[in-house]
């Protein structure tokens, strides 16, 4: 990944101004939703559906139909479609471990999610897991370039009145890792729906219970193991 990556150790030994969150992968696990919805899309359109499911996550709807090129489609209307089917399926989903008592821990101002979803699909699948939305939410239609571009994040920096180099960005599709170190954030993979977990440089977590927050007098997060 990018060459500027810092030791793991260093994660931990740093303050933070904010932390921004992803959504799919990285709070809650939909991947049988996703997969369910995007495989009948794929055999659809003539498309080899297991490779294709691994270049998926982490982009807008719109990017992937758009990558694809399948002659004859309108990518927004398209995209349009894939979003219902999604908004009628929330079978399935479930919070990544520890995700809620872990956000209950950080003070209201000082996280957001940065999601490739729509507005109603993340509002809808926070709620299926169990989660409330933060008051800043950055959301599929609040970009013009998604991920891999960090302008998401940058957003919901500029949002919090905080540098992005300041933050820490929790992810777990490479598409989102390459937007946070793209910004110069601290980046923390969430591993918990890879069947195999990818290979990165950065610190590495199968749930936030691997994790603690600590609030330090001037109001900045330090992130440390997990004691338990």
């Amino acid at each position: 990944m990018h060459s500027k990556v810092p030791p793991q150790n260093q994660t931990f030994s740093q303050d933070y101004a904010a932390f921004l969150f992803d959504m799919d992968g990285t709070l809650l696990n939909s991947i049988a939703v996703v997969e369910r919805v995007w495989r009948e899309w794929a055999v659809d359109n003539g498309i080899e559906p297991n490779a294709f499911l691994q270049r998926i996550h982490g982009m807008r709807a719109s990017e992937v139909v758009r990558r694809e090129a399948v002659p004859g489609l309108d990518v927004q209307a398209e995209a349009d479609m894939l979003l219902q089917k999604e908004m009628d399926d929330v079978d399935g989903i479930l919070q990544i471990p520890e995700a809620a008592a872990f956000l209950a821990k950080l003070p209201t101002g000082k996280w957001a999610i940065v999601t490739s979803a729509a507005r109603a699909l993340a509002e809808r699948r926070l709620a299926a897991a169990g989660l409330t939305p933060p008051a800043i939410m950055i959301c599929a239609e609040d970009v013009v370039n998604g991920k891999p571009d960090p302008e998401g994040y940058k957003k919901a920096a500029e949002k919090l009145g905080v540098s992005p180099e300041r933050c820490v960005v929790f992810e777990d599709a490479p598409a989102g890792i390459q937007a946070g170190e793209s910004m110069g954030a601290t980046v923390v993979v969430i591993n918990a729906t890879h069947s195999h977990p990818i290979e990165t440089p950065h610190l590495s977590i199968g749930g936030y219970s691997e994790l603690d927050v600590s609030i330090n007098d001037d109001g900045s997060l330090k992130l440390t193991g997990s004691k338990g």
